[in-house]
């Protein structure tokens, strides 16, 4: 069967043009679902697709092409549920652009709010914002929602999780009736329907179809610990893992600030991403994470949300998960573009009954496995040591 490419969707030579710019050759099959439907007629429609499945593009391609014009007033409201997914989803419709417009302008709790006053002074024509920072620019009457043609929520199930469901209603209570909404969400919770019978008048439900066949490169295993032991179970992974690039998940802010710390006194390169940190603060955080000047960042699943690095060899969950979704949400975030990589879950004596719920509910094996004894670390370091200074030798003769 012949596959459908971007051409087919009825995207306009400047975007394709800019879609071969980002090297994306086929279209994923949520946006071979939603980008016909918004440049096509006007209904509304709820995607239920999970995160990493090209969302932003989805919504992002068809904006830039609707939104080519400068009429004087916001066009199109992006409700994300986190700072970080706000600048993830701005920088990429962004990079969609070729041409003078459509502006962004991002709106979010933690920075400057004078610069974001000066930038919407300036016109935009695409407003990406999370609930409350949203909620104090229209009451400054600095963002005026009441010409708006597109009203999307991404991640509107995380956002409901979040207790936004108040801020969500206010917010389409100062936008647009009229205005085209797409709301994107992993799940399909009766509140999300209920949102949807309020406000958005006659709707269509659009889902991805993933074949059952698609691999999951991501080796899944659980440890058996006990909770004072966590630490030094986690040490011993990272020691006899070579270039240890991860991410560990914990339940709490305290828990992830407290390991972070545990980990930066034996001096391993470790950070903690939390909702209490500074959003200054956050950014260089992920930025020295991505530039690998941070080898390890132990985070929650709020804050760790809308967080996509490349290159991570390892998925810890130094916590047990809630429930399966989670559980797969936060393993996905390694063995991703065909590369391997590796999650651990520590599993407490007492929660053996939850990971049978994980086992049922999870994609993929989940195995048992051992941790490492101190002298089998120290064999595998030792072994790295003498391959890296082999190689050393070998280069420095070769040259």
């Amino acid at each position: 069967m012949e596959s459908i490419s971007f051409d087919d969707l009825g995207l306009d030579e400047v975007v394709l043009q800019a879609v071969a710019a980002k090297g994306f050759t086929e279209p994923t099959p949520i946006q071979i679902l939603a980008i016909p439907r918004l440049l096509n007629g006007d209904a509304n429609v709820i995607a239920k697709a999970r995160t990493g499945t090209g969302k932003t593009a989805a919504f992002g391609l068809p904006l830039v092409q609707e939104l080519s014009s400068d009429k004087g007033c916001p066009r199109a409201l992006v409700l994300v549920p986190t700072r970080e997914l706000a600048i993830q989803v701005s920088t990429e419709i962004d990079s969609f652009r070729t041409e003078a417009y459509p502006r962004t302008t991002t709106v979010y709790g933690g920075s400057s709010i004078v610069d974001q006053l000066r930038k919407l002074r300036a016109g935009t024509e695409i407003i990406v914002g999370t609930p409350g920072r949203v909620i104090d620019h229209l009451e400054r009457g600095s963002l005026d929602l009441s010409k708006i043609e597109y009203f999307i929520l991404d991640e509107a199930d995380e956002m409901l999780n979040m207790g936004f469901i108040e801020d969500i209603e206010a917010i389409f209570g100062r936008a647009n009736a009229e205005a085209r909404v797409l709301m994107f969400s992993a799940t399909m919770p009766q509140p999300i329907l209920s949102i949807a019978s309020n406000f958005m008048g006659e709707y269509e439900i659009v889902e991805e179809e993933t074949p059952a066949e698609e691999p999951v490169l991501t080796e899944q295993f659980f440890w058996m610990v006990r909770e004072d032991d966590k630490t030094e179970a986690l040490v011993r992974l990272m020691d006899s893992s070579d270039d240890f690039y991860g991410l560990i998940f914990c339940q709490t802010k305290a828990d992830a600030d407290a390991v972070a710390k545990e980990l930066d006194e034996r001096h391993y390169q470790a950070a903690a991403l939390h909702g209490d940190i500074a959003q200054t603060q956050r950014e260089k955080i992920l930025y020295r994470f991505r530039i690998k000047k941070t080898r390890v960042l132990v985070a929650t699943d709020v804050a760790a949300r809308g967080i996509d690095i490349e290159g991570l060899t390892h998925v810890v969950n130094y916590a047990l998960p809630y429930d399966g979704p989670t559980y797969t949400h936060r393993i996905g975030r390694t063995g991703r573009a065909g590369a391997k990589g590796v999650a651990v879950t520590f599993v407490r004596p007492d929660e053996r009954r939850r990971l049978g719920y994980l086992r049922l509910h999870g994609r993929g094996e989940l195995k048992e496995g051992k941790i490492p004894t101190i002298r089998e670390v120290l064999d595998i370091k030792r072994e790295r040591l003498i391959k890296n200074t082999t190689e050393s030798i070998n280069s420095f003769f070769l040259k």
